[in-house]
């Protein structure tokens, strides 16, 4: 007797004792859904099931498959609201925005309507909320913050604190011996840059200015530390904002939910969703990029991991673009994504239980070089989407909800760009992913750049936030990949498929750890 017999008696036995009657193909659909699962995992599952169905109060003891469904689906669905679901997908477009507010001291959600075609003012005014965020923040720093007196000794005398100084501040007074400035890196001249916050800017002297770890480009926010003179600020140390731990960004949002998503409140509190998540051992998160679907090779490595993880299917497969090697053929991008649902062929187990995500780059087509970027449209992605139900066509980037965690995936060559765009060049080319990672996790957000660099929609850079800090930041950039953690943030580059010898990056939640994967020359099917 095979598995599935042997679960399906199981099933047809438990429910008798719990005074149910079943058919035949509805065990045999149960039994499907439970056989993945280890066999103490299917007790266990298996008992919750029918406690769900005596809950329902059937009018039968006869069990319909609309009564098995709602079952499962009440299950996986175990956060606080009847929107939650244990894996979801945030588009940019509907992650919501939040602003501080400086009076209650907390942020506060805007429910302003938004606009692709924003207008004007919106460009400062987005950058005036990152400026906001990144001010609260290092205002609560540790050397920011005002002195606390402990025992008649104030903290002062023992650690030296700074005083953070505005713009006008420093305008205001002809030299200025100490001054330290939170503002953004601007050449409002040419050869020249200026740090420039809400109250107006002064003019950088960085003849000597030592700067710290971290890529320092125009268009991100700096701490300029120096000394104040004749409307010059001589800058003797430049560095990022702090960095803040997620549990501590957190408690100035409350329990509103403001990473995105159907439910109210935010999904980190649910003690149901983190039972599920440490119990869940198997369950893991793929991630490939630079998927050219254009390229035969690819295709054939693609139908192996189809294949390989038919038998233990992956809460989702995420693929990042480009697609195709030309931005402009709609007609041979629709045909190429046929042929990626045509490579699902015989992985039934996949297509029921895996979330294929598509993630588009800047040269895929369909949509501007401006983030966030639209997902690919559905007319292009029918044949995939009929055959492979769960494909989720995202935009770039988009949010990950898996249970309690938190994921952030961009498809974008960002270190190129920082590398391009950075004043100075980090000297120790050995540690270039911490520079990488300290950059995104200190501006707390995704394209701290120029916008001729990396051009956004005002509207909705809130979408480009980091902040608070995910679990896990996912980049799909071409050069090498790498993976660091900094302040219990997790940063990932997965690197190009097609150019690592067909590399994949694989995470697991329950461990919060990344496996370096990749498809042999030769597999067995």
């Amino acid at each position: 007797m095979d598995d599935l017999a042997k679960l399906k008696k199981k099933i047809t036995n438990s429910f008798k004792i719990s005074g149910f009657l079943i058919r035949s193909e509805n065990s045999v659909f149960l039994a499907e859904q439970l056989l993945p699962f280890e066999e103490d995992e299917r007790d266990k599952w298996l008992t919750i099931i029918t406690e769900n169905l005596q809950s329902q109060r059937l009018k039968s003891a006869h069990v319909e498959r609309a009564a098995l469904e709602k079952a499962i689906n009440e299950i996986n669905r175990v956060g606080l609201d009847e929107g939650e679901a244990v894996f979801s997908v945030i588009n940019a477009f509907d992650v919501p925005r939040y602003v501080y507010n400086k009076m209650n001291k907390k942020f506060e959600l805007d429910q302003g309507q938004r606009c692709i075609l924003a207008k004007p003012s919106l460009k400062s005014g987005q950058l005036r909320q990152r400026y906001e965020m990144l001010l609260q923040k290092t205002l609560r720093h540790e050397l920011f913050a005002p002195a606390v007196i402990e025992n008649g000794v104030t903290s002062e005398s023992r650690a030296k604190k700074f005083k953070l100084l505005y713009c006008e501040n420093l305008l205001a007074n002809s030299s200025v011996e100490e001054a330290v400035v939170l503002g953004l890196l601007t050449q409002l001249k040419e050869g020249k840059f200026y740090i420039e916050d809400p109250t107006d800017c002064v003019e950088l002297d960085l003849s000597a200015a030592r700067f710290h770890a971290g890529f320092f480009c125009e268009g991100c926010f700096v701490l300029a530390e120096g000394c104040y003179n004749g409307g010059v600020l001589k800058v003797d140390g430049l560095g990022f904002p702090p960095a803040e731990p997620a549990a501590s960004s957190r408690a100035f949002f409350g329990t509103q939910n403001s990473w995105g998503g159907e439910s109210t409140k935010l999904l980190k509190y649910s003690t149901r969703l983190q039972e599920l998540e440490r119990t869940n051992t198997e369950a893991t998160i793929v991630f490939l990029s630079d998927v050219r679907l254009d390229v035969p090779v690819v295709m054939e490595k693609l139908r192996m991991l189809f294949v390989g993880y038919d038998s233990c299917p992956p809460v989702a497969i995420v693929l990042m673009g480009p697609f195709a090697a030309s931005e402009r053929q709609h007609h041979a991008l629709k045909q190429h994504l046929n042929a990626l649902g045509a490579l699902a062929n015989g992985c039934e187990q996949l297509k029921k239980q895996t979330e294929l995500i598509l993630i588009p780059s800047c040269e895929d087509p369909a949509a501007p070089n401006i983030f966030p970027r639209s997902p690919i449209p559905n007319t292009l992605a029918a044949g995939l989407l009929k055959v492979w139900p769960r494909t989720r066509l995202a935009t770039n980037p988009c949010r990950l909800q898996y249970c309690t965690q938190q994921i952030v995936v961009c498809r974008l060559d960002l270190m190129a760009k920082f590398c391009r765009n950075t004043l100075h060049f980090p000297p120790d080319t050995s540690k270039i992913e911490q520079h990488f990672a300290r950059t995104l996790i200190c501006q707390g957000h995704l394209t701290p750049i120029h916008p001729i660099a990396m051009p956004v929609h005002w509207d909705y850079d809130a979408a480009l936030w980091l902040y608070p800090l995910p679990d896990l930041i996912v980049i799909g950039d071409s050069c090498q990949s790498f993976s660091t953690s900094q302040h219990g943030c997790t940063v990932l580059n997965t690197g190009s498929f097609v150019k690592s010898k067909f590399a994949f990056k694989v995470y697991i939640p329950s461990t919060k750890t990344i496996e370096d994967s990749e498809i042999p020359d030769e597999m067995e099917e």
